[in-house]
């Protein structure tokens, strides 16, 4: 059985493995979380699954865990990308939190013509996808890259994964409405993009629809905000063409 306290360690992970502990972690498990010497938790690396582990000395200075046993295989999710453009503070941060839930493999901020933030701390942002994995009982932790101008992404982008980018025009699309989304939705590997709050330039959205990897999709009948609608194609693309089917 999993434990409800997780933690995401630097693998590898395996029977009989000492781990050391970052000071932060220590605090959390003896400062937070109340453990002490001989209680066991649930360590995941992002690659070798989940393993129950015992603690053998923590304090706010430091510690060291053994693994035990794995408790679950590692289960990576479909190979589906977000991309968007940074919004404030907050919101990107739940952006990263809410795609790391909804099993985006990978995390890419893009650099657009209206997008209101043009730095990141890809730092802070990847802690926030380990703190997800960490509370949403996955073994998977998806890379969150820097900042990169949306034309440069496209002039490097692989030939065979489909880009599907949310284009707030097409509100009213009648395949969408009508529940065309199993055939508006292509597989993986797939990439979403979703605009910044003031929406793709005139330029930037025809050039998206010239791509012949491109699929241009409404969201509904609403404008939603950058956050909403990241949440809401992560949900539709998993329901259609991910793991939820």
């Amino acid at each position: 059985m999993d434990s409800k306290v997780r933690l995401h360690i630097a693998g590898p992970l395996g029977a009989g493995q000492d781990v050391e502990l970052t000071r932060d972690q220590a605090h959390y498990l003896s400062g937070v979380m109340r453990l002490s010497p001989g209680d066991t938790l649930t360590v995941f690396d992002g690659v070798s699954g989940a393993w129950r582990a015992t603690i053998d000395a923590a304090s706010k200075r430091g510690g060291t865990l053994t693994c035990q046993e794995q408790t679950a295989a590692q289960r990576n999710p479909p190979d589906i990308w977000l991309i968007f453009a940074p919004i404030k503070k907050v919101r990107t941060d739940f952006i990263v939190e809410k795609a790391t839930e909804l099993g985006a493999a990978r995390i890419l901020p893009v650099q657009t013509r209206f997008t209101n933030s043009e730095r990141i701390r890809r730092d802070r942002l990847q802690a926030h996808a380990v703190e997800a994995a960490e509370q949403c009982g996955g073994t998977f932790v998806p890379e969150v890259t820097d900042i990169a101008p949306l034309d440069r992404l496209l002039a490097d982008w692989p030939a065979d994964r489909a880009l599907i980018f949310c284009d707030e025009t097409l509100s009213d699309d009648p395949d969408w409405a009508e529940g065309g989304t199993g055939t508006a939705l292509p597989p993986a590997p797939a990439a979403i993009l979703i605009g910044p709050e003031g929406g793709f330039s005139s330029e930037e959205r025809a050039r998206l629809r010239a791509l012949p990897f491109a699929h241009p999709i409404g969201l509904g009948p609403r404008i939603l905000r950058a956050d909403t609608a990241a949440v809401a194609a992560l949900t539709l693309w998993q329901q259609a063409r991910g793991d939820w089917t």
